[in-house]
């Protein structure tokens, strides 16, 4: 049984929360999942690869793209542009394909906004001095940078509330597999189901 309609999940949390690491293992065991490559202008991490991880552009050029409305959101964080392209989250959720966004509160809201079917996920660490700890231990920040992140993670974490799921990064295993349950609880929903059935009813 397939949905005709693809799902748009959401998912948020507080950079060092772990959402790269759980997205990498989610992605690998459900290789039909539709992962969102986001637009950003900041600089690009260790291992990271432009059109994998990030599409890495330049101020100018993103400011175009937002002029030709070719976002679904985009915001400024931690002073650089991030936003999610939307012309292929439309034909992917038109094919039958879930989408999965990584974006941040802000953003997130932007989505909602303009999808409020999109289901919110918000993925934290078991407590803000671990997420301390884990932006510190990457060593790829400034001082200034890091202390930017947790003045505004402190913010993310009072949007909590919003969001429909809350999954706790603890052990990476466990994150994965909470997350793997509500993409498939989602498709579950009774009034997706009636919709699915209404030729065999």
């Amino acid at each position: 049984m397939k949905d005709q309609q693809g799902l748009l999940f959401v998912l948020s949390g507080p950079s060092g929360a772990g959402k790269s690491t759980v997205l990498k293992e989610v992605l690998r065991r459900n290789p039909a999942l539709y992962f969102s490559v986001s637009c950003t202008t900041r600089m690009p991490r260790p291992a990271e690869i432009h059109g994998i991880h990030y599409f890495f552009i330049g101020r100018e050029q993103f400011e175009e793209m937002i002029q030709r409305n070719e976002f679904l959101e985009y915001t400024e964080y931690a002073k650089d542009y991030y936003g999610t392209p939307l012309l292929k989250i439309q034909e992917c959720m038109a094919s039958g394909t879930d989408v999965l966004l990584d974006i941040e509160t802000e953003g997130a809201q932007n989505v909602i906004q303009k999808m409020p079917e999109a289901v919110r996920i918000f993925l934290v660490p078991p407590s803000f001095e671990e997420l301390e700890r884990r932006l510190r231990s990457r060593g790829t920040d400034t001082e200034d940078k890091i202390l930017a992140r947790l003045q505004t993670a402190r913010e993310e974490w009072k949007k909590m509330p919003s969001y429909d799921y809350l999954v706790v990064n603890d052990v990476v295993e466990n994150a994965v597999q909470e997350l793997e349950s509500i993409l498939k609880a989602e498709h579950c929903r009774t009034a997706r189901r009636i919709e699915q059935m209404k030729e065999a009813l």
